[in-house]
C-alpha cells in the first residue's frame, strides 16, 4: 500500500489556530483515557550543541500513531542565561494507522498558523497546548494581558488565547529590546485588531492583568511570584532540558518561572507529569526536589 509524502511547501497555510488547538485538546484529552498511546520527549546533544528531540504518540480518535525527530543547534548567550538557534532543521513526522500499523504519510517540515505565515519552528503546535489550557483556565472575565517576549512565540501565544477568549482587549508587551516590543505592538495590533502597548519593564507587564504569558528564550526565571495578584493566570512554554546541563551547556536547568509563583498557584497544570520528572523541568521539578509542592499535586492536561 501507498503512503502520502508531504514536503515544507505543501503543508503550509492549511490550518488556523482554532483548528490547531482543538486538535490538539483530542490529542490529550484520548492520552488521558488511554495513557500509553503517548510518551515524554526525549533529546540527544552532540558536544557541538546540536540537538535532536524525538516525540512518538498518537491520537487514536484520528487514527493515527507514530513519531517526529527534529534537529536544531543551540547556542547559548550572555552567559547562559537566554539562548538562540543557529539552525533548525525541518522536522520529519511519520504517521501510522493506529488499528493496522500501516504508514500513512511522511510529512517533511512544520506546519505555520495559516494568518501569521512562518514565525519561528513549533510555534503552532506549542501556542495550540497553551490554547487548550486557556480555554479550561482562564477566567472568563479576563480582559488584559501581560505578554513577556516579542518574537514568534509570543504572537502564536497571543493568537491563541484571542481564539479562546475573544473578550480580551488589552495587551502591555515587554521584551529586552525596546525596537522590538515597539515593533510587535505596531504589527499585531493592527492584525489582532486589540490594543497593544509596549512597557518599560517586566513589572508593568505584570501590573493589573489579567493573563500573564511567557514566551521567551530565557534560561532563567523572569519575575518574583510575589509580583502577582490574586486571579492571575500564567502560561510558561519552558520544558527544562536537563541534557542541557548534563552537557556542558548550561549550569542549570532553564527556568522561566520562580520558586514563588509555584507555591502562589492554586492550580498547576502540565502536559505529562512523567515528563517533568524524566526531563527534571526545572519550573516544577525544582519545587518539587525542594518540597514545596508535590508532584501529585500537578494536574495533567488531558
Amino acid at each position: 500500500m501507498g503512503f502520502l509524502l508531504l514536503k515544507p511547501e505543501e503543508i503550509q497555510d492549511l490550518v488556523c489556530m482554532g483548528e490547531a488547538i482543538e486538535a490538539v485538546e483530542k490529542g490529550y484529552a484520548g492520552g488521558h483515557r488511554y495513557p500509553v498511546i503517548n510518551a515524554p520527549r526525549r533529546r540527544v546533544h552532540s558536544p557541538a550543541g546540536v540537538r535532536i528531540s524525538n516525540f512518538p504518540g498518537g491520537v487514536d480518535e484520528m487514527g493515527v500513531i507514530g513519531a517526529a525527530t527534529r534537529a536544531d543547534h543551540v547556542v547559548q548567550l550572555d552567559e547562559g542565561q537566554n539562548q538562540q538557534y543557529a539552525y533548525r532543521e525541518h522536522p520529519i513526522h511519520v504517521l501510522n494507522d493506529s488499528e493496522t500499523g500501516e504508514l500513512l504519510s511522511i510529512v517533511l517540515g512544520e506546519p505555520v498558523e495559516r494568518s501569521l505565515g512562518y514565525t519561528s519552528l513549533v510555534a503552532l503546535r506549542t501556542a495550540a497546548t497553551s490554547g487548550v489550557g486557556f480555554k479550561y483556565m482562564v477566567r472568563e472575565d479576563a480582559r488584559t494581558v501581560g505578554l513577556l517576549g516579542s518574537a514568534g512565540q509570543a504572537a502564536n501565544q497571543l493568537l491563541a488565547l484571542i481564539s479562546v477568549r475573544p473578550e480580551i482587549r488589552r495587551v502591555k508587551v515587554f521584551s529586552r529590546s525596546e525596537e522590538n516590543r515597539s515593533w510587535f505592538a505596531r504589527k499585531y495590533s493592527q492584525k489582532f485588531d486589540i490594543e497593544i502597548e509596549p512597557v518599560q519593564s517586566l513589572e508593568d507587564a505584570i501590573k493589573g492583568v489579567d493573563v500573564i504569558l511567557c514566551a521567551t528564550n530565557t534560561n532563567v526565571v523572569l519575575f518574583d511570584g510575589d509580583l502577582l495578584e490574586p486571579g492571575q493566570h500564567i502560561t510558561g512554554i519552558i520544558g527544562g532540558n536537563m541534557q542541557l546541563v548534563q552537557g556542558g551547556f548550561l549550569k542549570a536547568a532553564r527556568r522561566e518561572i520562580d520558586d514563588k509563583t509555584v507555591e502562589r498557584a492554586d492550580v498547576i497544570v502540565t502536559n505529562l507529569r512523567e515528563s517533568v520528572i524524566s526531563e527534571k523541568q526545572g519550573d516544577l521539578y525544582e519545587p518539587i526536589e525542594r518540597g514545596l509542592i508535590n508532584l501529585e499535586d500537578i494536574i495533567e492536561l488531558g
